[in-house]
C-alpha cells in the first residue's frame, strides 16, 4: 500500500540546476543570488524592503533586539503558536505575554491582546497560524489608540521613533497570503517570514525580514543597519568586500551570525518563481478537495482559510473533530497512521509545554487553546499530494473518525 508522508520537500531538476549553478559560482556564502531573493521577496511582499536571515526565529529575535525590548519588558503572543515565537522574548529577557486565539480561524484574540496591553508592553507579536492572517486592521487600531500610545514607556532611540507598540508578525505560516486585497507581509511594522524545508516556499533554512515601518524610518539605513549585525557587526558583508581593495572593513557593534548564503537563495529563486502561479494554487486545490469532502460529515470542523478580507497561504490543513477529548483525537491518529498516511499535530499549547509550565503558565488560563489541541489533526498538504492521494488521505481520516467515536 502506499506510504503518504506528511510535508516532503519539493525538490526537482530545476532546482538542481540552480544550485549546481551556484557549486560552479565558486560564489556559496551571502552573495549576489540571495541579494536578488531579496528583491523578489520585496515584489511578492509589497514591502518596502527585504532582507534575508538564516530562519524566521533569528529573524523576529533580530527585530526585538533592534527595537531594544529587554528585561523588565513584556510583549505579547498568542498561546497557540510553535515555541519560536515566545522563545525569542525570553532570550531578550523579556517577558512573554500569552492571550488565547479565536476559535474559528486559530489567530490571536484582538480583544484579549487590548486588555494585556500594559506600560512594560514593547512589541504584539500576532501569528498568522496555518497561513491565515490575522485581523490587522484591528491590531493597528490597537497600536495607534491615543489612550493605549499613552501607555508606552519609550526607551530606546527606536522606541522613541516609533513612539508605540511595535507590530511585529511572526509569518513563517503566510507567505502569500492575502489581507484586504494586499500581501498580508506588508501589513504590519515587520513580518518575519520562514522558509524551512517544510514550509510553502523552502530554502531549506532560512528566512526574510519585510520592513514596512513608518515614513520615519528610511528603510535603506535600516536595512544597511540590519545587514552589518548578521554578519558580526561588520561594516561590510562578504559581497561588499569581494573586489579590488575592498578587503578592509571594521566591526561597529557586536553582532550576530544570522546571514543567508547563496547555496540556500538559489533554492528559493527557483520556488519563488513558480510560487503564486503554481505552488499556491496547488495547494489552494488541495485544501478545497479536503473540504468539499469533509464538509459533508457532521463530526467535521472545517477550518476557515478564505473570507471576503483574508485569504490564507494555505499552509496547514487544521481539521478539528467536534465532541471528542484528546485520547480519542490521539487514538484516530493511530489508527490513519495504521493506514499508511501521516498526519500531524500543530500544535501544542505553548503553557502544556515543559518550559512554560515551569515559569508558571497554566492551560487552564487559554481554554480555545487547550480545546483546539485536544482535538485537532492536521492534514498534509504539500507540492506533490496528487487529487488521487489527497483522497487516499481522506478514506483513512473518515473510516479512522468513524471507528473511534460514536456515529
Amino acid at each position: 500500500m502506499k506510504v503518504i508522508p506528511f510535508s516532503p520537500p519539493h525538490i526537482d531538476q530545476f532546482i538542481i540546476d540552480e544550485v549546481v549553478d551556484t557549486l560552479k559560482s565558486g560564489w556559496l556564502t551571502t552573495g549576489p543570488k540571495t541579494k536578488k531573493l531579496e528583491s523578489e521577496i520585496e515584489l511578492l511582499s509589497n514591502t518596502k524592503k527585504v532582507l534575508c536571515v538564516n530562519s524566521c526565529t533569528a529573524g523576529m529575535e533580530l527585530m526585538l533586539r533592534w527595537f531594544g525590548v529587554q528585561e523588565g519588558d513584556e510583549v505579547i503572543v498568542p498561546s497557540y503558536t510553535y515555541c519560536a515565537t515566545a522563545n525569542v522574548v525570553l532570550h531578550c529577557g523579556a517577558t512573554p505575554i500569552m492571550v488565547d486565539v479565536l476559535r474559528d480561524d486559530f489567530t490571536i484574540d484582538t480583544n484579549l491582546v487590548k486588555r494585556a496591553i500594559t506600560s512594560k508592553t514593547k512589541a504584539i507579536m500576532p501569528v498568522d497560524l496555518g497561513g491565515m492572517p490575522v485581523n490587522y486592521k484591528a491590531l493597528r487600531n490597537l497600536v495607534n489608540d491615543p489612550e493605549i500610545q499613552d501607555l508606552f514607556n519609550p526607551i530606546t532611540n527606536q522606541q522613541k521613533l516609533l513612539n508605540r507598540i511595535l507590530l511585529l508578525t511572526d509569518a513563517a505560516h503566510s507567505i502569500g497570503a492575502i489581507y484586504e486585497g494586499f500581501p498580508s507581509a506588508s501589513q504590519a511594522d515587520v513580518t518575519v517570514l520562514s522558509f524551512h524545508a517544510v514550509k510553502n516556499l523552502t530554502t531549506v533554512e532560512g528566512g526574510a525580514i519585510c520592513l514596512n515601518l513608518p515614513d520615519q524610518f528610511d528603510s535603506m539605513v535600516l536595512y544597511n543597519r540590519l545587514n552589518k549585525l548578521t554578519v558580526h557587526g561588520q561594516s561590510k558583508d562578504a559581497l561588499a568586500k569581494f573586489g579590488k581593495n575592498s578587503w578592509e572593513y571594521d566591526v561597529e557593534e557586536a553582532g550576530y551570525k544570522l546571514n543567508m548564503p547563496d547555496i540556500l537563495a538559489s533554492i528559493g529563486l527557483v520556488e519563488i518563481s513558480r510560487y503564486k502561479n503554481d505552488i499556491l494554487q496547488r495547494r489552494n486545490r488541495i485544501f478545497n478537495i479536503y473540504t468539499n469532502e469533509l464538509e459533508k460529515y457532521e463530526w467535521a470542523e472545517i477550518p476557515s482559510y478564505q473570507t471576503t478580507s483574508r485569504v490564507s497561504s494555505f499552509h496547514l490543513y487544521l481539521l478539528r473533530i467536534k465532541n471528542i477529548d484528546r485520547t480519542q483525537r490521539n487514538l484516530i491518529i493511530d489508527k490513519i497512521f495504521s493506514k499508511n498516511v501521516s498526519v500531524n499535530v500543530h500544535y501544542k499549547p505553548l503553557p502544556e509545554l515543559t518550559l512554560y509550565k515551569n515559569l508558571g503558565y497554566d492551560i487552564d488560563d487559554y481554554p480555545i487553546s487547550k480545546d483546539t489541541y485536544n482535538r485537532v489533526i492536521t492534514l498534509p498538504v504539500f507540492y506533490g499530494l496528487s487529487d488521487n492521494d489527497v483522497n487516499i488521505v481522506l478514506d483513512a481520516v473518515i473510516s479512522s473518525v468513524e471507528e473511534v467515536i460514536d456515529i
